[in-house]
């Protein structure tokens, strides 16, 4: 059978080992870290990943998990709504929810389509060559030479594989934001799904299943600052904000916030492969948070990749079926970024009433401008 090995075990990582497996090859899933106990946060897939997910099996288990339901949209720090929908309008409109789910969980559904002995933990590729040759290192330094038909890479946004395949390609960028997240475990029954929109800053809810509640938030801050207490600094940038934001700010654990800086790729990728290799996910096509479809493509990434695989078809056919949908994905999440990032009084001002104006034209307006992200299907 054919071989592959699959760099990185994030979830697109995990989904192409899957998938492939599925298809009928053997796989091999390096991953450098010691286990696969995700950061603690949560995540968003829209209908066109759980239609990916289908292809694997995975789909009804990822849908079971769906805890949001009612109204929800883009407010203003005062809770003033400036555009609403529903998670039932949505899921009329597209056949599917989107669902919200802790990372942790989908890793669970995404391991458990996997063979026994696949995964080789403490693993990190140091080089990757286009004709399948891959070197690892383990813990202890030892290298190893190995050989594939296919090497998936799935290293994250700083991929080692990416930097070596284009090396002339500019890197990744930092864009501004600094981004926290947090997870509440008590219910919070009043935290609608969405977020609000301030001047330079966003906060973002997402109901979870299990009664758990999951916030992000962003502002603009130098690259690399941290603050000796973050959930104090949250409370200086959004204590003043609408129910229920300082109450979800008093209940999180500090030890349960993590903050990260936001960074994207610059330019596209000229492709999504070279020779044997294929990249997917953050290696691929690194984008910002704020359309929620960071994950979504890399799932979707990893079906098609798979498809073409099985059918023998050329690594050529892969970019040609991903990289003009991931390029527009990226530079409307860029878009859509460069919006939330306002901090001028007037333009802020302009920003929100263009969008409460939208808004008024009702919840079948606001869902229009998902149907290129949720409407997307996976290969027959």
């Amino acid at each position: 059978m054919p071989h592959a090995i699959v760099i990185g075990a994030g979830i697109g990582g995990l989904t192409a080992a899957a998938a492939l497996h599925r298809r009928g090859w053997t796989v091999d899933l390096h991953e450098r870290a010691a286990s696969l106990d995700p950061a603690g946060s949560g995540l968003a897939l829209g209908p066109n990943a759980l239609r990916a997910l289908d292809t694997i099996g995975a789909g009804d288990a990822v849908r079971r998990l769906a805890a949001m339901t009612g109204t929800g949209g883009i407010r203003r720090p005062d809770g003033t709504w400036l555009s609403r929908t529903s998670a039932e309008a949505a899921h009329a409109r597209y056949g599917d929810p989107v669902v919200a789910l802790h990372r942790a969980d989908l890793v669970e559904v995404l391991t458990s389509r996997l063979p026994d002995g696949i995964v080789h933990l403490g693993s990190t590729a140091t080089d990757a060559a286009p004709g399948g040759a891959l070197t690892t290192t383990d813990a202890r330094g030892r290298r190893t030479d190995l050989h594939a038909d296919l090497v998936v890479a799935a290293d994250g946004i700083r991929s080692a594989v990416r930097t070596a395949l284009f090396p002339g390609h500019p890197p990744v960028r930092y864009t501004g934001m600094t981004a926290w997240r947090g997870l509440v475990t008590a219910p919070f029954p009043d935290a609608a799904p969405g977020e609000t929109w301030g001047r330079g800053r966003v906060f973002g809810t997402v109901p979870l299943a299990g009664g758990r509640t999951y916030f992000y938030a962003t502002a603009r801050a130098p690259e690399g600052a941290r603050a000796d207490d973050e959930r104090a600094e949250l409370r200086r940038l959004f204590g003043g904000w609408h129910h229920p934001v300082p109450a979800l700010l008093d209940a999180v654990s500090p030890g349960a916030l993590l903050r990260n800086d936001v960074h994207d790729l610059p330019r596209p990728l000229p492709a999504l492969h070279q020779g044997r290799i294929a990249l997917l996910g953050d290696a691929a096509h690194p984008m910002t948070p704020n359309l929620g479809q960071g994950a979504c493509q890399a799932i979707e990434d990893a079906v098609v990749l798979a498809h073409t695989a099985a059918t023998g078809a050329p690594l050529s056919a892969y970019t040609a079926a991903r990289l003009p949908r991931t390029t527009a994905v990226m530079r409307r999440s860029h878009r859509v970024a460069a919006l939330t990032a306002l901090s001028g009084r007037v333009p802020a001002a302009a920003r929100d009433t263009a969008m409460r104006l939208a808004g008024l034209l009702g919840p079948t307006a606001v869902l229009r401008q998902a149907d290129a992200l949720f409407r997307w299907h996976p290969p027959a």
